[in-house]
């Protein structure tokens, strides 16, 4: 097995391809063959950002120094138990469900704080979603982080097929 790069060569190839990738879409727009609003540009940009410095798969790692854990700053601590529950390059590092792991987790963090607020302030407002919110705004968001994710997973040397290899390997062995 190679080795894999470490966060910040991870972070490097990220801003790499972010770049080339914004240049290429400005040139499109500017040549109309492409049409993108600067809100859609915002949410590809927020979710692309926050996949590569806050919600890295090597999260699964959070019970060690990783960077991802510490951006968070002292909201780090949140992140060790999704180590600890995932094995890393298991779960955490197939191409759909990866991914789906960290925003799931996120939630459940986010909804246990709320119902905590609440319990403690019954009254506390609880925010809702922005209006209008539709699949315009949550596209570009979802795209800008998978897009992140995948190219983690590339430089990782992860297949697409790794998930399903994994679990195939797990019925072979029960068989």
């Amino acid at each position: 097995m190679c080795a894999v790069p470490s966060g910040r060569v991870h972070n490097l190839i990220n801003i790499a391809t972010y770049s080339v990738l914004a240049a290429g879409v400005l040139l499109a727009t500017r040549q109309h063959l492409l049409t993108v609003t600067p809100a859609q540009a915002l949410n590809f940009t927020l979710g692309f950002f926050a996949g590569t410095f806050l919600l890295s798969p090597d999260l699964d790692l959070a019970e060690g120094r990783v960077d991802s854990k510490r951006r968070w700053g002292l909201l780090g601590f949140l992140w060790v138990p999704y180590g600890m529950l995932s094995s890393h390059r298991g779960l955490s590092h197939t191409w759909v469900v990866g991914p789906l792991t960290r925003l799931a987790y996120l939630a459940v963090i986010a909804a246990l704080l709320l119902g905590l607020l609440r319990f403690v302030w019954p009254h506390f407002p609880l925010p809702g979603l922005p209006q209008p919110f539709s699949f315009k705004v949550l596209l570009p968001l979802l795209l800008g982080y998978y897009l992140s994710q995948w190219l983690h997973l590339i430089a990782d040397g992860v297949r697409p097929d790794h998930g399903m290899r994994h679990v195939r390997r797990k019925v072979r062995g029960r068989g």
